[in-house]
């Protein structure tokens, strides 16, 4: 069984054929059409099409994660910021018109989350909470082996629980959420700042670099960066005491878990959070693809 994925992206859709062990036989890429939704679904469709030839393979299915507001059970898409035209239009029916197979949709947090559980660091586990952390912090809850949707099937939106009341403006509408403390641009943000603007345009990437050059500033951003990050863990571990928490995204791969833990055995002391394991994601560069892929063998099988 061949799973065609589809991974939606504000820069780049991605499409990749997935076997039924999370395998990416083939993939390709396009920059993000933001203009048109039909010309958007076309290109997805040629992809699809020019994939499944180069695999040499037959698509069972078709598996569908993005980035933005969607509705994974209508399968039309919401507000989403780089894709005004999209709004209201429905991927998933018109996919499956075109190539007479099931589609699912889910949220990109959400299905990496089903990724990482099935097929990634969180095998076999059936209480997990996946983060990515990098320009913003998503991700997705699996409780019993099953998404978490709130009222009304909703996705939660873990990056804008408040950490700090007296923290900086996030775009929510309060203040100190842990987005707005904990992400890539807060740190490059918090650096610029306490450097006296010396640091301007700096990445996480760049600061992270300094760090390990002995620059005092950027050490700082660093335990910032790791303490607020830890705070965000601490919360969710309090609340849902998982199995594992998986970590993915950009800053992730140059924070210390060992001193996120650290921080998090300051608090926590109610719940046995030393039993709740944090990894780093284990799928790669191809996470989104295999996620979208999973989204399907979650829905129907």
């Amino acid at each position: 069984m061949t799973i065609a994925a589809v991974d939606i992206g504000g820069t780049k859709i991605a499409v990749g054929m997935v076997d039924e062990h999370g395998q990416v036989l083939c993939k390709t890429e396009s920059p993000t059409n933001t203009a048109d939704y039909t010309d958007g679904l076309n290109s997805i469709a040629a992809m699809l099409r020019q994939t499944a030839q180069q695999a040499g393979v037959e698509i069972s299915g078709i598996g569908i994660g993005s980035t933005g507001p969607v509705n994974p059970f209508t399968g039309e898409f919401g507000d989403v910021d780089f894709l005004p035209t999209w709004k209201g239009c429905n991927p998933v029916k018109d996919l499956e018109r075109a190539f007479n197979v099931r589609v699912a949709l889910e949220n990109d947090g959400d299905a990496s989350a089903l990724g990482e559980a099935a097929w990634g660091a969180g095998r076999g586990k059936r209480r997990l909470i996946y983060i990515t952390v990098g320009t913003g912090i998503g991700g997705g809850i699996i409780l019993d082996g099953q998404l978490y949707r709130g009222v009304d099937r909703s996705h939660p939106e873990i990056g804008h629980h408040v950490i700090d009341a007296s923290g900086p403006a996030c775009t929510c509408g309060f203040r100190g959420c842990w987005e707005a403390l904990a992400t890539g641009p807060a740190m490059a943000a918090w650096y610029k700042s306490a450097a006296g603007g010396n640091g301007a345009n700096l990445s996480a990437k760049e600061i992270f670099q300094l760090a390990r050059e002995g620059d005092a500033y950027a050490r700082s951003a660093v335990e910032r960066e790791t303490y607020y990050l830890a705070l965000g863990l601490a919360n969710l571990i309090a609340l849902f005491v998982p199995d594992m928490i998986v970590l993915g995204g950009s800053v992730m791969k140059s924070i210390a878990l060992e001193d996120v833990r650290k921080v998090i055995a300051q608090g926590c002391r109610f719940v046995p959070w030393e039993k709740t394991q944090l990894a780093l994601a284990s799928l790669g560069e191809d996470a989104n693809l295999i996620g979208a892929a999973r989204v399907w063998h979650h829905r129907y099988l």
